[in-house]
């Protein structure tokens, strides 16, 4: 009784390990399956080409039994036609016994041949069905890696939140903290870069006057204009039109 359960206990242990293992990679044991199929398919062939070569032999010896047959009829015609009864009577059991032993063997022949087509029908029925389960691998094996894809996928979909309290937020604030940085020096360079401008402005424009100045010298000392000229010219420069025209009227 207590080896009874014990047994029993054994087998239900070894029963949960099997399912664990079965259901652990359930491809890898259809792979397991559809290869150990497989092997029996290969054995099978080998058996039917094994069982076809005995046909073939009990086949050989019907066709040595039917020519031995005609053989021992042509005698038994022939002795007797030449009135030898006794050498006739000879052949003639002979006859027979080979008649019973090529009926025993056409039998024989019938029924090995019978017994290899359904061996023949069944192993193209087992090669079709091993060719379904590579198929049907294929399939579940395309299938159970996309729904594999797809879950973890839809995992990622959540940890893709961006969220400030999340790593991934956290990491998108710092990228743009580093960006708005970038941004705030490239925008002082510029801002920099305009400092001067007005100095070197009003630095040009005295430039420019003093060389207007040495001009109009030049031009007196020539000759060309008079003190009082350029005097007067330099005021309707320094007025401008608009200015001009409003004290004319």
């Amino acid at each position: 009784m207590i080896i009874g359960k014990l047994w029993h206990a054994f087998r239900a242990q070894l029963n949960k390990l099997a399912n664990f293992f079965w259901t652990a990679d359930p491809i890898a044991q259809m792979q397991y399956e559809y290869d150990q199929a497989v092997e029996q398919l290969k054995s099978g062939r080998e058996g039917l080409a094994q069982y076809r070569a005995l046909v073939e032999r009990v086949g050989r010896q019907v066709d040595g039994d039917k020519k031995h047959v005609a053989q021992l009829e042509a005698k038994v015609k022939s002795y007797l036609q030449a009135g030898d009864r006794e050498t006739a009577s000879k052949f003639a059991l002979e006859l027979q016994k080979t008649k019973d032993e090529m009926a025993e063997n056409v039998g024989q022949l019938e029924m090995h041949e019978k017994a290899y087509d359904n061996n023949v029908s069944k192993i193209k029925r087992a090669t079709k069905t091993v060719g379904e389960i590579r198929e049907k691998i294929k399939k579940y094996d395309a299938e159970i890696k996309m729904s594999r894809a797809e879950a973890e996928l839809s995992e990622l979909a959540g940890t893709f939140e961006f969220d400030v309290t999340t790593d991934l937020g956290q990491i998108e604030s710092v990228l743009q903290d580093k960006i708005d940085t970038n941004r705030a020096k490239a925008r002082v360079a510029a801002d920099l870069s305009e400092q001067g401008i007005e100095e070197i402005e009003r630095e040009a424009a005295a430039e420019s006057a003093m060389a207007e100045d040495a001009l109009r010298q030049f031009e007196m000392e020539l000759g060309m204009i008079t003190p009082q000229t350029a005097n007067v010219d330099q005021e309707a420069k320094d007025l401008g039109p608009a200015q001009r025209q409003t004290e004319a009227n």
